[in-house]
């Protein structure tokens, strides 16, 4: 029995169109985070650095972020958190804490008793080696979806759930995404569109600069985690998906100027200890001015279109018996909820590709 992808209680008179086609079962069964009725908000926060190179990180600047995650009650510590890597289009070596709280006074609360509100307060770009880079989203719980191919490991957010979902209705067809969204019932969600500019005016190297939220600003963290998999799969994992969706990333990442996303960012889950990539996990990480946007991109471009047809591919080589784990969490976001900040950091690093004002 497919239950459906909204809670019952976040369930509302629904006022837009759903787009699940008749009678329709996935192919592939997938399952949303249960959260707890008295959740309100959440909080994803990246927190992060930015070097030159890969070869310019010691390890200070991660260590000084641990230091403010562990360095307060229990209580006030993220849910979860997990450290994250790339090498981004300008060469530039960035590497970040994710780190996620049950809600927005906790966060808070956090941020003050670690002593992290007022050390970030006080960094001069002028004094660093390097750059910082802040980025929080605070979405309520009606502008927050998951999605699952695996009902037992969480990934994200989903550390904070009350259950998980079983076999979900809304999936596997585009339009699914905002078919999940409760805010999505009674919001078209249209966000600030128009053409986004390659990169903004100005050297921003050796500044702090922060970018306004934009209304429906619509965030996608998507993740694979091949970790699992038996020799046969991960050949087939890395010679057939992987590298497809390394180019839709990359097409994101290079041109997503053309099809509505600020920023993508393509990250390889970094072992906490060592700093090694070395977990087989990943996760895209992009930021589209709607969710009409990236719908279009899903729905329409051949880079998304290959990914998709990569994965029931996959699925049917392997009978739908696969030890690849996927997700995705989208949040699609009101201005207030949303915080970036940038010191030292290069024109292009995420929201600063938005500002034509620098």
């Amino acid at each position: 029995m497919l239950e459906e992808a909204i809670p019952e209680h976040l369930v509302q008179e629904r006022t837009r169109p759903v787009s699940t086609p008749p009678n329709h079962e996935p192919a592939l069964p997938a399952y949303g985070a249960r959260f707890p009725q008295r959740t309100k908000d959440l909080v994803m926060a990246i927190m992060g650095a930015q070097f030159s190179s890969a070869s310019d990180d010691d390890g200070s600047a991660i260590s000084k972020l641990m230091g403010h995650i562990n360095c307060s009650l229990d209580r006030l510590r993220p849910s979860f958190w997990e450290l994250a890597s790339v090498t981004d289009n300008s060469g530039a070596y960035n590497i970040a804490v994710i780190a996620y709280w049950p809600n927005k006074m906790l966060h808070s609360e956090w941020a003050a008793s670690s002593n992290f509100q007022q050390w970030w307060d006080e960094l001069n770009a002028e004094d660093e080696r390097h750059g910082w880079f802040l980025e929080v989203f605070f979405p309520t719980i009606e502008r927050f979806e998951t999605v699952f191919s695996d009902n037992e490991i969480p990934e994200g957010a989903a550390h904070m759930r009350e259950g998980m979902s079983g076999p979900i209705k809304q999936h596997l067809y585009f339009g699914s995404m905002r078919d999940r969204l409760p805010v999505a019932q009674t919001d078209a969600l249209i966000g600030e569109t128009g053409r986004i500019p390659n990169k903004p005016a100005g050297d921003t190297s050796r500044r702090r600069l922060r970018v306004r939220g934009r209304q429906n600003l619509t965030v996608i963290r998507s993740g694979q985690d091949w970790s699992d998999t038996d020799p046969k799969e991960r050949k087939l994992y890395l010679e057939t998906m992987h590298p497809v969706l390394i180019k839709g990333m990359e097409f994101l990442r290079d041109h997503g100027d053309q099809v509505g996303c600020y920023s993508c960012r393509f990250m390889d889950v970094v072992d906490p200890v060592s700093h090694k990539v070395d977990k087989d996990k990943t996760f895209g990480l992009a930021y589209f001015d709607e969710l009409n946007s990236l719908e279009r991109w899903s729905k329409q471009h051949k880079t998304h279109l290959d990914i998709f047809g990569g994965l029931l591919q996959y699925a049917k080589v392997l009978d739908g018996n696969m030890a690849l784990r996927l997700f995705h969490e989208v949040l699609v976001l009101t201005p207030e909820q949303q915080w970036f900040e940038y010191i030292g950091c290069h024109e292009k690093t995420g929201m600063l590709v938005s500002s034509t004002d620098i």
